[in-house]
């Protein structure tokens, strides 16, 4: 079964943050100059039609005409299960297990007012995904980053001892660990989550754990969640997913909670509920059945090999183009974390102004900045290789050659 991931699709218009925030009055990036369109390449969602069953299932549901009250379908909680015993080798996973949210970072902040006071202090790595340094802080909770290196192949490594160090001497007892790491791409090796986990096993240390990136992994790597590698991990860990990265169905809303601590369990299904807020939408319900079909696996088969295609030309492209920018190459997500601080420096420009380099000529890319990378970009990598080419045809052109 083939699948359309070379279509251009035109998404002016059609609810689409990624193109519909450039240009115009207080639009958040400048509209491109004359003769260049626009190169969607920062939010993290993808340039591709989902997966005919998504539609289909939703469909199917809006040809009956009533929308009230309802409680998750057996037919829900089955698709997940399943998709988690096929994708992840997860093994007995119960309907008791999983628990509906919003967002994954909603569902963070539940789990943190459950773990944690006002002041609190938690361990992040860095660089730092945007949303948790705002879900974080505009809840009144203190971050303490702990930075991941680069070892000598370029690859982004926990630093254990700076970890022990901070949890031990902050009195830290909450960490977020990102799994897949957004924005670095890291899909971390078991070995590494063990070490990480008997590190927080020690200073008693609950986990929250984001994984919403779990099922975006480029060839030749495999998803290890954090539950999995001890009892005393599958006991202190909170961990998140969704469809909404997988099969882009953030606009439907709806991600899930795994968590088989029963105490754990309890209380954050309690401060879930507070908001009397925290309620599935039907339609998202069967957008997830029908997303966690086989024929949502083997979409999905197709994506890895198309993102792991775009990933490979965009760092060749780099490596044989662009003299002093670095990139340390994704193993899962579908976002590069590009380094311009030789090139910067080289050329004696801000980042201010190679970021607007970019977005004259319509590519569309982000500021790494918030992301606690100084001299960093993020690049959104989710679109037909055509336009992938073009954006950075029009960088070595305009920009990092001009």
């Amino acid at each position: 079964m083939d699948f359309d991931f070379t279509s251009v699709l035109d998404r002016r218009g059609k609810d689409a943050l990624a193109v519909d925030a450039v240009g115009g009055p207080g639009s958040r990036y400048p509209a491109p100059k004359e003769g260049f369109d626009i190169i969607p390449m920062w939010v993290a969602d993808m340039n591709f039609p989902v997966v005919p069953t998504v539609q289909q299932a939703m469909i199917q549901r809006i040809q009956h005409p009533t929308f009230g009250y309802f409680d998750p379908s057996e037919a829900y909680y089955d698709a997940i299960i399943r998709w988690q015993q096929r994708h992840n080798g997860v093994t007995g996973l119960t309907k008791e297990n999983i628990g509906y949210e919003n967002g994954v970072l909603g569902g963070v902040v539940s789990a943190m007012n459950v773990l944690c006071s006002r002041g609190d202090k938690v361990l992040v790595h860095s660089p730092t995904y945007v949303g948790f340094t705002s879900c974080l802080t505009n809840n009144g909770y203190c971050i303490v980053h702990s930075p991941l290196k680069q070892d000598e192949q370029g690859v982004w490594r926990m630093d254990l001892e700076d970890m022990e160090r901070k949890l031990r001497d902050e009195h830290i007892h909450a960490a977020i660990f990102c799994s897949p790491h957004n924005p670095c791409g890291r899909v971390w090796e078991k070995w590494e989550i063990e070490a990480a986990m008997a590190l927080y096993q020690k200073y008693d240390v609950t986990v929250i754990s984001d994984e919403i990136w779990s099922d975006i992994l480029l060839s030749g790597h495999k998803h290890i969640p954090t539950q999995s590698v001890s009892e005393d991990a599958k006991m202190r860990t909170i961990a998140f997913y969704a469809p909404s990265k997988t099969f882009n169905l953030a606009g439907l809303v709806g991600s899930y909670h795994i968590i088989y601590n029963q105490r754990l369990k309890d209380r954050c299904n309690k401060e879930s509920s507070l908001s009397h807020y925290n309620s599935m939408n039907v339609l998202s319900m069967h957008a997830l059945v029908g997303a966690y079909r086989e024929e949502g696996e083997a979409w999905v088969e197709q994506l890895r090999q198309v993102l792991t295609g775009n990933v490979d030309f965009a760092c060749q492209y780099i490596a044989q183009h662009f003299d002093g920018v670095r990139v340390s190459k994704p193993q899962g997500t579908y976002m590069l974390f590009i380094d311009c601080a030789d090139w910067l420096a080289a050329h004696g420009k801000t980042m201010d102004q190679l970021l607007k380099a970019g977005w004259d000529v319509g590519v569309v890319w982000q500021d790494g900045r918030a992301f606690h990378g100084p001299s960093h970009i993020r690049m959104n990598l989710a679109l037909p290789l055509s336009r992938v080419q073009e954006a950075f045809q029009r960088l070595d052109t305009y920009v990092f050659n001009a």
